[in-house]
């Protein structure tokens, strides 16, 4: 019996099976951070496709906190209504409709990636200026950001609490903190971009503070049945900064703060890494977290093959597998993996002349 294809339940969500959609920006939110048909279409498909959990991308809990002003948001009843019909689409296909909560720290106000512009967007074209640990910009063409006192780092907390409330209210079943990438959480615990001074910044006690501040506030907003994942950069891959081990000890205090799974990806912090990218590299620290921490862990980055991903759950790798790009060249790999390893796919009644 093929593991990949058991279920996994995390409080009152079960997925079907093992497979999840990862967040992936898509750069096509209508004004104001509201979500479109692409993202009906987009998420939808993933669900028909099979996919345990579908995931959206990185979603903005204040404004600001967007990577570039096409990014969705989540900061008002507006976006509430916009996301009902996802969700409830996502769900009538048997994939548990989960939101990844963000803010983009000193990464925010950048041109989407295939614009001719690069760097940070002004204001005259709707950039707006960043918020960070400190203000120093992350590469020079991005914009100067604003460092964050105590009202704004309260203000972080209540944020991604609203946030997470909304999403209930909007029809997630699961939520995701966004504490990966070099993005605002990932900021306060990386030593490669906190340098502050105060109690938010030194030790790896200090740094970890936002993040698990904004842990406990979303899992009080969002009641003891619904799950919390959070997705870190589980290393910065770069000596000085954020490692292992560091995020073994995170996890463990996720966990102490009501996370069900932590999603381990990695880097980001710094734009000069040298990131080992090949078939799996990530898993390892997966691997490493879920053994030492004794928490639930998600692995993400080049998991291309069904046997593949069938021996990292076998294996106790991890409890769930994303899926990034693959998933974009194959909404049905979840059907071709069950294919491939013996189980049983429910598709669509309207695609079943295809099974």
């Amino acid at each position: 019996m093929s593991v990949l294809f058991t279920p996994l339940t995390l409080r009152a969500a079960t997925l079907p099976n093992r497979i999840a959609l990862a967040p992936m920006c898509q750069y096509s939110a209508g004004p104001d951070g509201l979500p479109t048909d692409w993202h009906l279409v987009h998420l939808g498909a993933r669900a028909v496709g099979g996919a345990g959990l579908v995931m959206t991308e990185a979603t903005a809990v204040v404004p600001e906190g967007r990577i570039s002003p096409q990014d969705t948001g989540l900061w008002s009843g507006a976006h509430v209504d916009a996301w009902r019909p996802v969700t409830a689409f996502v769900a009538a296909h048997g994939a548990v409709p989960t939101v990844q909560l963000a803010h983009a720290g000193f990464k925010a106000s950048t041109y989407r990636p295939w614009a001719p512009e690069r760097g940070g967007v002004p204001d005259a074209e709707g950039g707006w200026t960043p918020v960070g640990p400190g203000s120093a910009p992350f590469v020079p063409d991005y914009r100067v950001p604003t460092a964050l006192d105590e009202a704004g780092i309260a203000g972080v907390v209540e944020a991604f609490a609203a946030a997470a409330e909304r999403a209930v209210d909007a029809g997630f079943a699961a939520v995701e903190i966004h504490a990966a990438h070099g993005y605002l959480l990932h900021e306060f615990l990386s030593p490669l971009t906190n340098h502050r001074q105060d109690d938010w910044g030194g030790d790896r006690s200090q740094r970890m503070r936002l993040t698990l501040a904004v842990a406990r506030a979303v899992r009080a907003a969002v009641g003891e049945d619904v799950p919390v994942l959070t997705r870190i950069s589980a290393t910065d891959w770069e000596p000085g900064g954020w490692t292992v081990e560091d995020s073994v000890v995170l996890a463990g205090e996720l966990a102490g703060a009501g996370v069900d799974l932590v999603d381990c990806s990695s880097g980001g912090a710094s734009a000069t890494a040298s990131v080992p990218v090949g078939p799996g590299y990530q898993v390892p620290l997966s691997a490493r977290v879920r053994r030492d921490a004794g928490v639930a862990t998600g692995a993400v980055g080049l998991i291309v093959e069904p046997e593949q991903a069938e021996e990292i759950v076998a294996a106790g790798d991890a409890d769930l597998v994303l899926l990034g790009r693959e998933l974009l060249r194959d909404p049905y790999w979840p059907h071709r993996a069950a294919a491939e390893l013996g189980a049983t796919a429910s598709w669509p009644a309207q695609y079943l002349r295809a099974s």
